[in-house]
């Protein structure tokens, strides 16, 4: 019987809660957008349901605008290798705002390739402009 052909959905994409390396829920959405505030600890990025691909690796790539590490150096883009444990299988793919927020603000892409293909593709803007004002007067309870 031939396998049949992975089903990929991206089901959110924005600003998130605090992702918890620990705990076995993803983050949950607060905002459905792309251009998201340069604030510390502020949580983005997307959440992907994968059918059908158990067994599969994905490869994941956060490209960033140019973080140094602490010896001033330009850091490579964050990639991973994970495994598609079973059938109807969730993966969040995300990253933070931390200090310095300078060198964080710019766009963000990140992607995930299945069978070396992209079926996953979100880029993010992080802005220190007028954003934040949006952002606090929407969220002002947080």
């Amino acid at each position: 019987m031939a396998k049949q052909k992975a089903i990929i959905k991206m089901q959110t994409y924005g600003i998130h809660s605090q992702w918890q390396s620990k705990a076995k829920e993803l983050p949950k959405i607060k905002e459905f957008t792309t251009d998201i505030p340069a604030e510390i600890d502020i949580e983005f990025g997307f959440i992907v349901n994968i059918k059908n691909a158990r067994g599969s690796k994905i490869n994941y790539c956060i490209e960033h605008p140019g973080i140094h590490d602490q010896a001033g150096k330009l850091r490579a883009p964050f990639t991973g290798e994970i495994h598609i444990t079973n059938n109807d299988w969730e993966f969040y793919l995300g990253d933070t705002i931390w200090a310095p927020v300078e060198d964080k603000c710019g766009p963000w892409r990140m992607t995930i390739e299945l069978n070396k293909r992209i079926v996953a593709d979100k880029t993010f803007n992080i802005s220190s402009s007028s954003s934040n004002d949006r952002f606090k007067k929407r969220f002002a309870y947080i």
